[in-house]
C-alpha cells in the first residue's frame, strides 16, 4: 500500500524501513504533523500513518477521505486525538499499537521518581559547575513509602512490580483489578482513599472523558501536603493550572511529567532557538521541584522496533482483508 507517514523523525524512518523490508509497502515520509492544513499531502494515498501529537479531527478526516485514504494507522496506543465518529462516518478504518514495550514506560516512570527524590538532575548541573555542595539535595528512603498507582494495566502493573522491589507499600485504583497486582499483595482502594494515603502518586490510566483532568483542584486537595505526582500516561489527565497552584502552595512537593496537555506544539521538536509562547508550560519550568521530559518514556530500541512491526502488520492485514485485531472505534471508546 501507498502510505503517507506523518510526524516523522530520523529514528521513525530507520525502524519503519527495517520493519517494512518484509512487508513491501510504499512509505512516503512527511515531517509535519498531520492536521487539516497538511492533510492534502496525503491526497492519492490509501493510508496515513500518524503519531500522538497529530490532530485527526473531523475536518482532517474528511479531507483524508476525500483524497482517497481508507486507513489511519496510528503508531501509538492512545487514540484520543482521533475523531472516531468522523472516521466511522467516512468509512475510514483506524488501527493502533495497543502495546509496544510497557517496560520502557514503567522504567522511565521509576527513573522520574528517583531523580525527583534524590535531586539527581540538580546535582548533575551543580557538579558540572564545580559546585559540590549537597545542601538542598536531601531525599528520602523509598523503602516503606506508600505509592498509589492509578491504572493497573500492563504499565501500571510493571511499575508496581518494580516498586515492590524497593519495599514500597502499594495502593491501586482501577475499574478492573489486575491479578498480577493482586499477587503482589497490592490493596485496591477508592480514588479518594488512594489520594489521601499516598506519598507518591503515579498515573497510568488512559485518557478518556471520564479521566480527563482526573487530577484537578478537588482531587489535589485530597492529597497529602508535599506529595510526589508522576504522569507518564497522557497530559490531559492533569489540570496543569491546578497543578501549578498546588506547587505554589506546597501541596505538590514533587512533580514529574513526561507528558503535557498542550504538548502538541512543543514536544518532539527542537525549539531551543525560539521563544516558547506557552506561558503555562514556561511557568512549570520555573519550579525547582518539577522535572519534565519530552514524551520520551516510550523511547527505547525495543519499543520503536515493536511499534514499527505492529504498525506495518496492521497495514498489511488491512490490505489483505484480514481481521483487524488492533482496530479502534467509537464502540470501543464507549466500552
Amino acid at each position: 500500500m501507498k502510505v503517507a507517514v506523518f510526524s516523522t523523525k530520523s529514528y521513525d524512518r530507520e525502524f519503519l524501513d527495517t520493519a517494512n523490508a518484509k512487508h513491501g509497502h510504499e512509505l512516503v515520509y512527511f515531517e509535519p504533523h498531520l492536521k487539516e492544513e497538511t492533510s492534502l499531502l496525503a491526497s492519492g494515498f490509501e493510508a496515513v500513518c500518524a503519531f500522538v501529537n497529530d490532530r485527526i479531527d473531523a475536518p482532517t478526516v474528511d479531507k483524508l477521505a476525500d483524497g482517497g485514504v481508507r486507513l489511519i494507522a496510528l503508531r501509538s496506543a492512545g487514540f484520543n486525538h482521533v475523531d472516531l465518529a468522523a472516521a466511522k462516518k467516512r468509512n475510514v478504518i483506524v488501527v493502533r499499537v495497543p502495546a509496544y514495550s510497557p517496560y520502557a514506560v514503567a522504567e522511565h516512570t521509576v527513573g522520574l521518581i528517583l531523580s525527583l527524590n534524590r535531586k539527581i538532575h540538580r546535582s548533575y548541573n551543580r557538579v558540572r559547575e564545580g559546585n559540590f555542595s549537597i545542601e538542598g539535595l536531601l531525599g528520602f528512603d523509598m523503602h516503606g513509602r506508600t505509592v498509589g498507582i492509578v491504572g493497573t494495566g500492563k504499565i501500571g502493573a510493571l511499575v508496581a512490580n518494580i516498586l515492590n522491589g524497593f519495599g514500597c507499600q502499594l495502593l491501586a485504583y482501577d475499574v478492573f483489578s489486575n491479578p498480577d497486582c493482586a499477587a503482589l499483595g497490592i490493596k485496591y482502594v477508592s480514588l479518594p482513599q488512594l489520594l489521601a494515603a499516598s506519598d507518591i502518586i503515579t498515573l497510568h490510566c488512559p485518557l478518556m472523558p471520564e479521566t480527563h483532568h482526573i487530577i484537578n483542584e478537588e482531587t489535589l486537595g485530597q492529597m497529602k501536603t508535599g506529595v510526589m505526582l508522576i504522569n507518564t500516561s497522557r497530559g490531559a489527565l492533569i489540570d496543569t493550572k491546578a497543578a501549578i497552584a498546588a506547587l505554589k502552595s506546597g501541596k505538590i512537593g514533587y512533580l514529574g511529567l513526561d507528558v503535557y496537555e498542550q504538548e502538541q506544539d512543543l514536544f518532539f521538536d527542537n525549539l531551543s532557538e525560539k521563544v516558547i509562547q506557552d506561558d503555562v508550560f514556561e511557568r512549570l519550568l520555573t519550579f525547582p521541584n518539577v522535572l519534565i521530559t519530552g514524551h520520551q518514556a516510550f523511547f527505547t530500541k525495543n519499543a520503536l522496533s515493536s511499534i514499527a512491526e505492529t504498525t506495518l502488520t496492521n497495514i498489511s492485514d488491512f490490505e489483505q482483508g484480514l481481521s483487524l485485531k488492533n482496530a479502534v472505534s467509537v464502540e470501543l471508546l464507549k466500552s
